[in-house]
């Protein structure tokens, strides 16, 4: 392959499997390396240590113009945070780095810092360092340390055919949200606006359903919806090498951001498919641990959890059920880097 291509020819993930290709085997402690959201090292026979790191640029990530900088530093807390809920563990300590223009003021980054610290502090976890530099473009680029026992961690790569594929809460809302930080004169009802807007610029990282989860050791594989809840269905179904059948009627779209859909113009599945950003789990189970995992999920945290489909077999391929119950392939859209 051409050393002249750009990392927009190639791509996020082959640009990571390049990278990766480059790179001396890893030491044995290393359980879970490059190419995963969070890298997993045995520290003691009873513990896992868990790293993740996330950056925030200004006008790739969010807005200057609408930025509000304390939900902008819980949001770069919460999506790390989301992470480490992604394999089921806890977290323990933030590093912040800040690259900041020498115009920014004093007050929005102490505001931006206690976004991030509460944030943290919600979920257990303290920042404990960082570093801060000068730069052109606002970037706020957090890593964050956690721990899992050996026997909950979950991976992405343990999903079977016959699996349950489950999700958490309500998917399409943040873009819902977005379309309103782009479009604000878009008229819809405040409460309705209030919620998706928060779902956009306060996501909440679903720890405690994760531990939930974990704990029933039911659950095959799990992801958190970042990219898009078909990419990222697409990220377990490469990592366990299946397929995957998806209906369109059972996405847990809430009323809110149907309705923000309608003012926009735009197809809610569109958003609860491709629109990312929602830091819900997806995750899979067998069909016989289905009914324990929503309860433990729903008596621990009160929050929903949702049968969306089914795991095929790899040569089955990914496939939507859509309402009027056609069956189509099911595109790995969203969130893409380049």
């Amino acid at each position: 392959m051409s050393s002249d291509l750009t990392v927009a020819e190639v791509g996020e993930f082959r640009l990571i499997e390049r990278l990766a290709g480059r790179l001396p085997p890893a030491r044995p402690d290393v359980v879970v390396g490059i190419g995963d959201d969070v890298a997993v090292i045995a520290v003691a026979p009873d513990r896992y240590l868990l790293a993740t790191c996330d950056v925030q640029v200004a006008g790739v990530h969010f807005l200057p113009r609408a930025c509000d900088p304390y939900r902008l530093g819980r949001k770069a807390a919460a999506i790390n945070l989301s992470d480490i809920a992604a394999v089921g563990g806890r977290p323990t300590h933030f590093l912040v780095s800040l690259a900041l223009p020498t115009d920014t003021s004093v007050s929005f980054v102490e505001a931006l810092y206690d976004g991030i610290s509460e944030e943290a502090a919600r979920y257990g976890a303290d920042v404990v360092g960082g570093n801060i530099s000068r730069s052109s473009c606002l970037m706020v680029d957090l890593t964050l340390l956690g721990e899992v026992e050996p026997q909950n961690l979950i991976r992405r790569s343990g999903a079977r055919p016959g699996d349950r594929i489950l999700v958490t809460g309500r998917v399409g809302a943040s873009a819902a949200g977005l379309a309103l930080v782009l479009e604000p004169s878009l008229q819809v009802d405040e409460a309705d606006r209030e919620t998706v807007l928060a779902a956009h610029q306060t996501p909440t990282p679903r720890l405690a359903e994760a531990r939930a989860i974990a704990a029933t050791g039911g659950a095959t594989a799990m992801i958190d919806v970042s990219d898009g809840l078909a990419a990222d269905l697409g990220h377990i179904c490469e990592a366990s090498g299946v397929g995957a059948l998806l209906r369109a009627d059972a996405l847990p779209i809430d009323g809110a951001t149907r309705r923000v859909a309608q003012a926009a113009g735009t197809d809610p599945l569109e958003w609860a498919l491709a629109g990312g950003e929602d830091y819900e789990l997806l995750f899979t189970a067998r069909p016989e641990k289905v009914e324990a995992i929503r309860t433990a999920v729903q008596e621990a945290t009160g929050t929903p959890v949702s049968v969306v489909g089914e795991i095929l077999p790899a040569a089955a391929g990914r496939l939507l059920v859509l309402p009027d119950g056609r069956r189509v392939p099911l595109a790995s859209r969203g969130w893409k880097h380049f």
